[in-house]
């Protein structure tokens, strides 16, 4: 089996039936509600940026019935200025992370663009979040399996921990949610997750403001 490629197995009636239509009925309701936040942080997010309040960036969702995984292009609020050295190279992320970028990660608001993603059925409410599309050689077969369900919007991972757990303990959590989807299951991920974001832990990862790069197991 490829690194990119996997067969989809036996899901439950929750997940084959129930999972996307409720992910729509959420996000939806979800933009509603949060319609007044969401013109705030534009304009918000304009002002702070000096531009564009979006960040956007091709990203791999679930494996197709092609067994191929497709890719997307993902929707947050960006969080890091552009700003470059005298040689044109962007700075390192603490000096691009301004305070407001800063406050929108450490009360997850930059992820609600994403209910865009899942209206249109790129994401999930519950899932392994989408990493950089780059890491889908870099997985081991194990590893790859998170991409047998959408990518969510929250996950075991990032109730586990976060960026603050390493790469392998993170897809060892991903993996474990592909196979034990329940609506039970969601419903705690979301609650705890709540709780998550406003102990405001987890955030960055080690003594970096945002989580290192996956090279690979063992790299």
């Amino acid at each position: 089996m490829s690194k990119n490629t996997a067969s989809h197995k036996a899901y439950g009636p929750y997940e084959k039936f129930v999972k996307r239509p409720l992910d729509f009925i959420l996000a939806f309701l979800s933009v509603i509600v949060f319609s007044p936040l969401l013109i705030v942080l534009t304009v918000a997010g304009a002002a702070a940026m000096r531009g564009n309040p979006f960040f956007t960036q091709k990203r791999p969702g679930r494996i197709g019935k092609d067994g191929k995984v497709k890719i997307f292009r993902l929707i947050k609020f960006r969080t890091m200025s552009n700003k470059k050295d005298k040689d044109g190279n962007l700075l390192p992320d603490s000096e691009r992370l301004n305070k407001y970028g800063k406050f929108c990660r450490a009360a997850s608001l930059d992820e609600l663009p994403e209910l865009i993603n899942i209206l249109k059925g790129d994401m999930a409410v519950v899932g392994p979040r989408p990493l950089l599309v780059q890491y889908l050689d870099r997985y081991s077969e194990h590893q790859a399996r998170r991409h047998e369900v959408r990518p969510g919007l929250t996950g075991l991972a990032q109730i586990h921990g976060r960026n603050a757990i390493t790469w392998e303990e993170k897809f060892n959590w991903d993996v474990k949610y592909v196979d034990s989807i329940t609506f039970k299951g969601d419903f705690k991920i979301v609650l705890d997750t709540v709780k998550t974001v406003f102990r405001r832990s987890g955030i960055s990862g080690g003594n970096t403001e945002t989580m290192t790069e996956f090279m690979g197991s063992g790299k």
